[in-house]
């Protein structure tokens, strides 16, 4: 088994230490960045989605191979950097205002860095003028989040505000959460529904007019 091998297989099994080991050992073997990135990373999370939406594994396995992700990512980081590779896109992900939960959004944050996205985190209990203010500063994608019926209807606030702000045709919205269906993401004029955290980057993906056979792409901030 190929390094590259290893790695991808330590960020499946969640195994966090094992990761970034070989991370290292494969930049100590010469392996370019972009390489690791893609088909190490990148390709370990494909296969932790795929397996989270064929029931095989369910959502602790995913956030323990997130973090065994993202731990690898640290080491890899600085050689992305000074490789020049840049991220697949820029997504600024929150929890709309009045829903304090966030594990679904963590994850599907994960999942999208995972995929090569830079990810501006802003937490939860957004209020529409904070994903506004992250569209104005350049966001490829606002996400939201929502798990309350409570709740949902604020993403429509988020749309508006994006509107009158002028920036809609300057960003794609991308919702999900428990009570979001395609109907209201139709209803309030989103532009992308995800039903899971691993749909997220799929959807993401073809918001931006990206497909598989896109070469790699880091988080690079």
């Amino acid at each position: 088994m190929s390094t590259i091998d290893e790695l991808r297989a330590a960020v499946v099994e969640g195994q966090a230490a094992l990761a970034v080991e070989r991370t290292q050992a494969a930049l100590d073997e010469g392996i370019p960045a972009d390489a690791l990135l893609q088909d190490g990373l990148m390709a370990a999370m494909r296969e932790v989605g795929s397996l989270f939406e064929e029931g095989e594994i369910f959502v602790p396995e995913m956030l323990v191979a997130a973090h065994a992700m993202r731990a690898s990512l640290e080491t890899l980081r600085p050689h992305l950097v000074k490789a020049e590779v840049h991220a697949t896109g820029k997504v600024a992900i929150g929890t709309v205002e009045g829903d304090l939960h966030d594990i679904g959004k963590n994850l599907a944050a994960m999942m999208l860095e995972g995929a090569g996205f830079e990810i501006e985190d802003l937490g939860t209990d957004v209020y529409p003028e904070r994903f506004v203010e992250a569209a104005r500063d350049g966001a490829d994608i606002v996400a939201m989040s929502a798990l309350l019926t409570t709740t949902m209807t604020n993403m429509e606030r988020v749309v508006h505000a994006i509107s009158d702000a002028g920036l809609r045709d300057k960003v794609r919205i991308l919702i999900g959460g428990a009570p979001i269906t395609q109907a209201y993401c139709d209803e309030i004029g989103a532009d992308g529904y995800a039903k899971t955290a691993a749909s997220a980057v799929r959807v993401a993906r073809g918001l931006l007019g990206l497909d598989a056979s896109d070469g790699p792409a880091a988080v690079v901030s």
